[in-house]
């Protein structure tokens, strides 16, 4: 199944270019010009990624991505004006997973979007020994990832999480079983640009077991010696 696009830009020119590429590369394409009308599409759609230009009528490009993270966790790329430093970073720490600056070149637009659709794949049924429930929860025995809300219980109780806790939780959950190692884990949850020390993963599992595995008293992070971590499946 090709991947399903959102692109939202109000010139009319590029956003049909930018179209265009996409249904050429197999992608499964849908406009929309305004941010009104894209906050509703993308809330009623079921989309791979959206691209999303920051100057837009009626709805900036930043509140439509403040208020979609809210209801769901699709990926989104930035299209940002070249010399908006401040809208890349409020866009990043609002949610988004990349930002692309105008001018651009198409090779570059569509590299990040392969880069995006493959660091956050849309998951579909059961994944990899956790339930997954139709309104996109993972559930881990008595744990339960509820993704669109973007929220994590233990047995009813919630567990406050950072987003960068909550995607190192999440790609553990979704490659249940399967070791990670810390290189994998960094390119997936801080992005194949970051130039870090790989240690940071060691730390967010550190916070993650002190707000999980601490508190419920549950070994739900194991680490394996000189590879990495993994989450098993789940033994009452």
């Amino acid at each position: 199944m090709s991947a399903k696009i959102l692109v939202v830009e109000d010139e009319e020119k590029l956003a049909r270019f930018v179209e265009l590429e996409l249904i050429h590369e197999g992608y499964e394409v849908r406009t929309e010009g305004s941010g009104r009308a894209a906050l509703a599409e993308a809330l009623a759609g079921s989309y791979d990624l959206i691209l999303l230009d920051i100057m837009l009528p009626e709805l900036n490009g930043l509140e439509v991505l403040r208020r979609l993270k809210k209801e769901k966790d699709t990926p989104v790329i930035l299209l940002t004006a070249r010399d908006a430093v401040m809208d890349k970073v409020s866009g990043l720490d609002a949610g988004a997973v990349d930002y692309v600056t105008k001018p651009f070149a198409i090779e570059e637009l569509l590299a990040r979007i392969r880069v995006a659709l493959k660091l956050h794949p849309r998951q579909d049924g059961n994944v990899q020994g956790v339930q997954t429930t139709s309104e996109g929860m993972l559930v881990w025995g008595p744990l339960t990832m509820d993704i669109p809300r973007h929220r994590v219980t233990m047995n009813g109780h919630e567990i406050p999480l950072t987003n960068r806790e909550f995607l190192m939780l999440r790609t553990l959950l979704e490659n249940m079983d399967i070791v990670l190692s810390r290189d994998t884990l960094l390119e997936k949850v801080c992005g194949y640009e970051y130039a870090g020390e790989t240690n940071v993963i060691d730390v967010y599992i550190r916070y993650l077991r002190s707000k999980i595995d601490d508190v419920f008293d549950v070994h739900m992070i194991r680490t394996v010696r000189g590879v990495g971590y993994v989450i098993n499946k789940w033994e009452a």
